[in-house]
């Protein structure tokens, strides 16, 4: 499956960082994760923590699929807002959703730290209306997020215009996010996973998946088998090939990034990361080196000759956008790129097992604009499902949600 098209940043500016292996060899082992990106890093790491023996395959090389194309917004505010989740499930697992996510921001800065050198810094998050009407429902979600204890402030138009240039009739401002660089993040991750002895491979493609009542059996395009207590699909929005009836919706989305700018043309942007309640959504947010990445103007296609042939018409309307929204701001895209993401449809993600494989095969879908915030939890979920625990965010996480009514 093709993810991505043009030149993502990350790919570009990391270059391939690290040599892993082909699978070679029959293993045997405790889990096994399918994928190599910044979700099977996490969950990786997070079971070989707990002291799991762990093989790791990855059919392209480490990192390289959704991962490099990933604009890393890390932020605990899910695409669905929380007043609309209780609408759906109820105010309490509206809240759980979003305080949870909450929780995982912190986490990732400590994972960050301990990894080093993955571009990780905290940022504030500016969640503006698109349009005067949006601005009664945005209050009624600021006061939802109060009650449950997030810490947001609302900003008028007139602070929005002289703390950020940007022209809209209001926003809501939380203090918790923060940016990263995934690729990088999810390679340095297997590099320490590799050196502690877990084995990492890539370029080798699992071609079945063989669920039993006392362990998996995968076999390799190339004949190889694998055996595991437990399998842990981590594929990015390639793992719905597994499944039979697709469980969410995937589509292209479009970014660039600039070169580096004088830091005090950014204003608040230099430490805030913006985007707006209109679907699709615009959203920009800077780099470790001032840059700013500009992402949006997803479509419904995931065919990838059509998205190549888009992506620098689609660089240029997003620069029309910016400059609507904040006329001072004046860019030009120096790499431009395009990427399959997935979306489901209440926003939330898919950790754990499904009918069709049993309780042995676990997937991982940290599908949405904040995926990488859910891996962190879908790992700890993960580990949890695998060594029979309970979980607060089992049931609303897992595939049962596909059942329950609206």
């Amino acid at each position: 499956m093709d993810l991505k098209s043009g030149y993502p940043f990350w790919a570009i500016s990391n270059g391939l960082m690290h040599a892993f292996p082909a699978l070679q060899q029959d293993t045997r082992c405790d889990v096994v994760v399918i994928g190599g990106g910044i979700t099977g890093a996490l969950i990786a790491h997070e079971l070989v923590e707990a002291g799991h023996d762990v093989v790791v395959v990855e059919q392209r090389d480490i990192g390289w699929g959704s991962s490099a194309a990933s604009t890393a917004l890390l932020q605990y505010e899910i695409d669905t807002p929380m007043s609309e989740l209780a609408r759906r499930y109820g105010e309490a697992d509206a809240a759980l959703a979003y305080t949870a996510c909450a929780e995982a921001i912190p986490r990732l800065g400590t994972l960050a730290r301990e990894v080093r050198d993955v571009g990780f810094a905290k940022m504030h998050s500016l969640y503006y209306a698109s349009r005067r009407r949006d601005v009664p429902a945005m209050r009624d979600e600021l006061a939802l997020r109060r009650r449950h204890g997030l810490a947001v402030a609302w900003l008028s138009a007139d602070a929005l215009r002289g703390d950020y240039g940007i022209e809209a009739p209001g926003a809501i401002l939380s203090r918790l996010a923060a940016r990263m660089d995934p690729y990088r993040m999810a390679n340095r991750l297997f590099a320490r996973l590799e050196r502690r002895g877990t084995a990492v491979f890539d370029r080798s493609t699992i071609h079945s998946i063989e669920a039993g009542s006392r362990g998996v059996t995968l076999r390799s395009s190339d004949g190889i088998r694998l055996r595991a207590e437990h399998v842990v699909v981590a594929a990015g929005y390639a793992s719905q090939q597994w499944l039979k009836e697709p469980v969410a919706r995937n589509r292209s989305s479009y970014a660039f990034v600039t070169d580096p700018l004088d830091p005090d043309a950014l204003q608040g942007l230099a430490d805030t990361m913006v985007w707006e309640t209109a679907r699709p959504y615009l959203y920009l947010r800077s780099t470790a080196d001032h840059r700013l990445l500009v992402g949006g103007e997803d479509d419904a296609s995931d065919v990838p000759a059509l998205r190549d042939a888009r992506v620098d018409r689609k660089a240029r309307k997003l620069v029309t956008k910016v400059a609507r929204v904040i006329p001072g701001l004046r860019l030009t895209p120096t790499f431009a790129w395009g990427g399959t993401f997935a979306e489901t449809d209440d926003g939330l993600p898919f950790f754990g097992p499904h009918a069709q494989y049993g309780p042995r095969v676990h997937f991982a879908m940290a599908y949405g604009g904040n995926g990488i915030t859910y891996s962190m939890l879908g790992a700890d979920l993960i580990r949890a499902l695998i060594e029979r625990r309970r979980h607060r965010l089992a049931s609303l996480f897992s595939f049962a949600r596909l059942e329950r009514k609206p």
